[in-house]
């Protein structure tokens, strides 16, 4: 039997303007393809934590999560330091998850302007957008919200 562990996997993600619509359109991108190259199940996710930069204020990043069926898991949005310099219009997230994977296993994401900080951890390949957003879909189309 494998032994399961608790883990953290990051990820960040930049919008261009301060938009409902956006915000949540790039952190269900982020979100998906967390889920997706670290095989992550919602059953699994034992809590998920979002950031945002203080120049991000039209929604809570969360709701994609919700969006995306995460009903159940225990949510926490929050802003980031804002440091002279750092990165403006940024979501990041951070999920732990009961998972057999070693720490070395695990992918972590950060797309668009968020490649640069942690450059080391951004040679994602190639992402299909419209295969990423057909998913996005199905997911979202299985929700009963009723």
């Amino acid at each position: 039997m494998s032994t399961l562990y608790c883990r953290g996997v990051r990820g960040a993600t930049t919008v261009d303007e301060n938009d409902r619509d956006e915000i949540l359109q790039a952190t269900r991108q982020l979100l998906a393809l967390l889920i997706r190259v670290n095989d992550i199940r919602k059953e699994d996710v034992a809590s998920a934590t979002f950031t945002v930069t203080r120049d991000l204020d039209q929604e809570f990043p969360a709701l994609a999560a919700r969006q995306l069926g995460w009903i159940d898991v225990p949510l926490l949005c929050s802003y980031e330091i804002s440091v002279p310099g750092s990165l403006d219009r940024c979501v990041r997230i951070l999920i732990q998850w009961n998972t057999t994977k070693q720490q070395s296993e695990i992918r972590h994401i950060y797309t668009k302007g968020a490649q640069r900080l942690r450059p080391d951890l951004s040679d994602l390949p190639p992402v299909d957008l419209e295969d990423l957003e057909n998913w996005i879909a199905q997911q979202m189309s299985q929700l009963d919200l009723s």
